[in-house]
């Protein structure tokens, strides 16, 4: 039961994680629209990463809220997350000449290193939910299992 808890709490954070961020983007749709023109990779991918990222965002939020789909959902909050932190791990290593940052909302507040903590706590947590979740998953008895 224990297990199960700790999968609801960890879902729960990256509910409000990507919830937050995704409307942060939405309802300042102008704005990250900029900040993503200003990223260092080519601005004609702009057009399909402002609406991507905001729906995969929201796509995850759905996953995450439903027991069906929750490990699909934390899967995708984990590769997400991986994505994120490799991408501040390299703005850390100056790779880019610039460096803007399109979070959105209070995130945008913090330092790159800040950042990077940031995004590996919810790496961190979205993998150790998906452990959990296989486990809970494996020691779930199946349908015509009688126990004793």
């Amino acid at each position: 039961m224990t297990r199960k808890i700790i999968v609801e709490v960890i879902s729960s954070l990256l509910v409000l994680l990507f919830l937050y961020t995704s409307l942060s983007k939405w309802l300042d749709f102008k704005t990250f629209t900029g900040e993503m023109n200003n990223q260092p990779f080519p601005n004609w991918i702009t057009p399909g990463l402002v609406w991507i990222l905001p729906t995969t965002e929201v796509l995850i939020v759905l996953a995450l809220l439903f027991e069906k789909t929750r490990l699909k959902g934390l899967w995708a909050s984990f590769v997400l997350m991986i994505l994120f932190t490799i991408y501040t791990a390299l703005v850390l290593l100056r790779v880019f000449h610039r460096v803007p940052c399109s979070c959105g909302g209070v995130i945008k507040n913090l330092t790159w290193k800040q950042h990077l903590v940031f995004n590996l706590f919810f790496t961190g947590i979205s993998f150790a939910a998906i452990l959990l979740k296989r486990g809970e998953l494996r020691d779930k008895p199946s349908k015509g299992q009688v126990l004793v």
